[in-house]
């Protein structure tokens, strides 16, 4: 199958790219610049030039391909509404490129929210609209559905880790390191669902492959890690005292990283891995910041 992937050279996309070339399919990956598209080439991809904005380039990616996986996204959270506006108007145009095919369109979300401090379950529905979680995936993703599109959603773990790992617990690692104490919210007791990122890469090729049209799945190795865990985890590779933070003052040690800090997200994969035949066996987090990397340089 010749598959168009966004987010192809990203820390989750390209390990799906390598994930899908080694079982036998062909990429066309998104590469917004020419490093991108060296990178791709040594993958053994072929590099389609064009970005999450550029929308006539993702048009012609999804014209060219057999199926799409979405997991570009923007990781600037300091302005979160705004990449998540980018990430729904390229679902939309991913989703309308494909509409009247066959071909199936693969999303990325987050399962933030989704349990509302419960365990998350595939069947949860995804969050409202609102100020605080505006990220549209699932719904875009839903519209794209009605017009007849084979759409699943893969949800992943607020923590996607493993080397070169860009996202949230590499902001708590440079909160702790500037503030001289690696903190945690209250008890700490609020948890974070987790998976390697050599096990999510497979999760969207199953998804491809053998996945049911309109599905949910959970990209989600351990379902919940105290937050008080990975920060005395943090505080070890660094070498720094750990301390509770009261909530009425999260906003003044974390900035807008506050409600990050403070999410509760456990979340299962049990209905996914019975689905799909999917078993997340890599390294667990806390495991994985014990073997240093994330403290290097």
């Amino acid at each position: 199958m010749r598959v168009f992937v966004t987010g192809a050279t990203g820390f989750v996309g390209s390990a799906v790219v390598a994930d899908l070339i080694a079982h036998g399919h062909q990429v066309l990956g998104l590469a917004r610049s020419d490093a991108a598209a060296a990178a791709l080439v040594q993958a053994g991809a072929e590099p389609h030039r064009g970005d999450l904005e550029d929308l006539d380039s993702l048009r012609r990616g999804a014209d060219a391909a057999d199926g799409v996986i979405h997991t570009g996204f923007i990781h600037d959270f300091a302005r979160f509404a705004e990449v998540c506006a980018v990430d729904t108007r390229a679902i939309e145009t991913l989703g309308d490129a494909l509409a009247g095919t066959d071909k199936a369109l693969i999303v990325t979300a987050g399962v933030s929210y989704a349990g509302a401090g419960a365990l998350a379950l595939e069947t949860d529905a995804p969050p409202p609209a609102s100020e605080a979680y505006p990220r549209l995936s699932e719904s875009t993703a839903a519209a794209a559905a009605a017009k007849g599109v084979p759409v699943s959603v893969v949800r992943l773990a607020p923590s996607v880790h493993g080397v070169g790992d860009h996202a949230f617990v590499p902001l708590l690692i440079a909160k702790a390191r500037e503030t001289g104490v690696s903190a945690y919210i209250g008890d700490g007791s609020n948890r974070w669902s987790a998976v390697h990122r050599l096990d999510a890469a497979p999760l969207f090729r199953l998804a491809l492959e053998a996945g049911s049209p309109h599905a949910t799945y959970h990209g989600v190795g351990e379902e919940g890690i105290a937050l008080r865990d990975i920060a005395h985890a943090i505080g070890r590779g660094l070498g720094l005292p750990v301390a509770s933070v009261a909530a009425e003052a999260a906003g003044d040690h974390f900035g807008w990283f506050q409600w990050f800090a403070a999410l509760d997200v456990a979340a299962s994969s049990a209905a996914t891995q019975a689905s799909l035949g999917w078993r997340p066996d890599r390294t667990g987090l806390i495991a994985d910041l014990q073997t240093g990397h994330y403290f290097a340089g």
